[in-house]
């Protein structure tokens, strides 16, 4: 479930948090462990939903009281700083670092996530992730940031069914493109890819990408972590 928080705060490049709009709830974190990829991880959870017909992001999963707390547990293993990507004014009830969306506006796309992460976040790149991907290991992550380079404008993972744009490295360079996108009401994440300078990285695992946007490919997530010994 979510609950309201009336404060506001950003994250700055000194480590301190001040009131400002933004991240609005933060844990400890603790020491940086030196086996985790060193970058900012920020799960984005502030979709729609309407092909599942509920939040996706608070269905059981994993063990866990819903996929969102299991993808940031699960990040939390493998990227030094995580946080989540939501609607204004909306938190999670487990302890979490959230980026809120600044628009108002009934948008569900991407865009605003992307426009609010990089105007809090003191970052140069910064990994994003689904919440309906949860079977995108450390594996395909560490190959994204192995092909990641300094004149790109985004890394991001493909297979043959397509483009994964909500998996991948992004650049502060793209900062203004989406808040242009933004501004315009244009919410094309693979047209402005497209555009831009992207690696694409190909991968033959289709299924380390598998969505969960229907209810039976929800159940069909159920099954396969059974399958593979872990918790449903």
């Amino acid at each position: 479930m979510y609950k309201k928080d009336l404060f506001s705060v950003y994250y700055n490049t000194a480590s301190a948090w001040q009131i400002k709009w933004g991240i609005i709830h933060k844990d400890e974190q603790g020491e940086r462990d030196n086996t985790m990829i060193a970058m900012h991880c920020v799960i984005f959870a502030g979709g729609k939903s309407s092909r599942m017909g509920e939040n996706k992001a608070l269905l059981p999963f994993g063990g866990y009281d819903s996929l969102l707390q299991y993808q940031y547990s699960r990040m939390r293993t493998i990227f030094d700083r995580v946080s989540i990507s939501l609607k204004e004014g909306m938190i999670p009830d487990f302890p979490c670092t959230v980026i809120e969306d600044r628009v108002k506006e009934n948008i569900f796309a991407p865009t605003a996530g992307f426009v609010a992460l990089f105007d809090v976040l003191q970052e140069e790149r910064i990994f994003v992730l689904s919440v309906d991907t949860p079977f995108v290991s450390k594996t395909e992550l560490m190959a994204l940031l192995s092909r990641d380079r300094r004149e790109h404008d985004a890394t991001v993972a493909r297979t043959l069914s397509g483009v994964h744009p909500m998996c991948g490295i992004y650049h502060r360079s793209l900062h203004q493109t989406f808040r242009r996108m933004l501004d315009e009401g244009d919410h094309r994440l693979r047209k402005m890819l497209q555009a831009s300078q992207t690696c694409w990285v190909d991968f033959d695992q289709e299924a380390a990408f598998a969505n969960l946007n229907y209810p039976h490919e929800y159940e069909a997530a159920l099954q396969r972590l059974k399958q593979e010994g872990m918790l449903a």
